[in-house]
């Protein structure tokens, strides 16, 4: 019997099952025809969503980038708190486990990927920093020639700190922190 889902969620679904077998298999060792099988469609079904497994593995990073940069929000009463008091409470790291999309991001054999995934990331990322910088100048909290050049070295930055596994999650936060009080003069 044929199941018919709404294109979205059979795209989701592709996606999900694409991730779930890059990990347990690896992304070399598994094929369109594996991910149509798993899911018990016709691969011509996936190849409608996705021209090539590449294509279907650079969406499924954008939409986690996507994921994880939500994560990172932007309190709404951020107008009314400092830029200080937003490093503060900032989340530094979060990404959690408990995906398929982090297990087979994070396996040494896809380190490609995840490097590819932090550069998605900060990429997505530097535009509402940007937009941070740009409230705290325009409150006299700080002072910037260059705005944009600012948010994309607060983010990217923040990289070598982020894969040096010789530091706590802890002393990373920290360190980062510390890092951007300084450079940013608060």
């Amino acid at each position: 019997m044929r199941i018919t889902k709404e294109p979205e969620e059979r795209k989701q679904e592709i996606l999900d099952t694409a991730m779930r077998l890059f990990y347990e298999k690896g992304y070399e060792k598994t094929s369109i025809t594996d991910i149509a099988k798993a899911i018990g469609v016709a691969q011509g079904l996936c190849y409608r969503y996705f021209p090539s497994k590449e294509a279907l593995f650079d969406q499924a990073i954008d939409q986690y980038a996507e994921e994880l940069v939500s994560r990172f929000t932007i309190p709404k009463a951020s107008k009314e708190l400092t830029l200080k008091e937003i490093i503060e409470t900032m989340p530094v790291i979060v990404e959690t486990e408990d995906s398929d999309y982090y297990k087979a991001l994070h396996v040494v054999e896809n380190k490609k990927f995840h490097n590819q995934l932090l550069l998605k990331v900060c990429e997505k990322l530097s535009k509402p920093v940007a937009k941070l910088l740009e409230q705290a100048q325009v409150k006299g909290e700080i002072k910037l020639d260059d705005i944009q050049t600012t948010a994309m070295f607060c983010v990217y930055g923040q990289i070598g700190i982020l894969l040096d596994h010789s530091y706590s999650v802890e002393e990373k936060e920290k360190r980062i922190r510390n890092f951007l009080m300084y450079a940013l003069r608060l």
